[in-house]
């Protein structure tokens, strides 16, 4: 099993970054597809980002050219820079790890962002 520990949500003001973390447990961490999803209050749980064990990305709509998904594979460690954060982008975020060769998907706790004035 994998487990996935969060942090760096919080609160900010419009126009205003945060970057988030996501560390895995296990050294497999170069085989698995990560992923960040958020989930707003009476919404479901969407795609925010995702970057493959190649380093190919991609990213959600609403997020594209404000947000950045990365990857230190040396630190078993994905990040989302979240940049002129609009209200809208208020979600728990979610990182999520995918095992395609085992065909297992992993989830994090979640950490709260919320943005407002």
């Amino acid at each position: 099993q994998v487990q996935l520990v969060e942090s760096g949500g919080g609160l900010v003001q419009p126009g205003g970054s945060l970057r988030l973390s996501c560390t895995a447990s296990r050294s497999i961490f170069s085989m698995l597809t990560m992923g960040w999803y958020r989930q707003a209050p009476g919404k479901q749980r969407d795609l925010v980002a995702r970057i493959t064990t190649g380093g190919t990305t991609n990213y959600a709509d609403s997020v594209k050219g404000r947000f950045t998904i990365s990857r230190d594979n040396a630190k078993n460690t994905v990040y989302l820079q979240m940049n002129s954060l609009k209200p809208e982008d208020t979600a728990v975020y979610y990182c999520n790890a995918l095992f395609a060769l085992a065909s297992s998907n992993y989830w994090g706790q979640g950490t709260q962002v919320t943005v407002s004035s």
